[in-house]
């Protein structure tokens, strides 16, 4: 994951966001905008790493988005309760947060508790997953 975190550019600048947002193929939304997304009850947490966390990669090997964090200011997981199946999990951080994408590059989300989740687009009558 280090590969990830070297493809950044050193100098850019890094939005802050308090609230919803998208990445690619993903979508950040704070945990209480979701009625029906939960962790399960006996999900296993584990602290975010500085190194990063691979939440998803692209198709056939692609770029990889990839949560981090300062040490023990974050913590994932991937075992959540989610009807609509989208959810690939939730993080809870009390420092900022980064997803980072060596093509999206990265954003930050405020302390708080989030779900990411798969994004889906809509065209005619067919629904599917947005593939970055």
């Amino acid at each position: 994951m280090n590969d990830v975190l070297e493809q950044l550019d050193q100098s850019v600048r890094i939005p802050v966001i308090a609230g919803m947002y998208a990445q690619g193929d993903l979508i950040v939304i704070p945990l209480s905008m979701l009625d029906s997304v939960e962790p399960r009850p006996d999900a296993a947490w584990r602290q975010v790493p500085p190194d990063g966390i691979e939440v998803l990669r692209g198709p056939a090997g692609g770029n990889p988005h990839v949560l981090v964090a300062e040490p023990a200011t974050c913590r994932w997981t991937g075992e959540v309760v989610d009807p609509t199946g989208l959810a690939l999990g939730i993080f809870t951080a009390t420092s900022l947060a980064y997803l980072m994408h060596p093509e999206h590059g990265a954003t930050a989300s405020t302390p708080g508790t989030y779900v990411i989740r798969r994004q889906r687009e809509h065209s005619n009558s067919r629904t599917r997953l947005v593939a970055d």
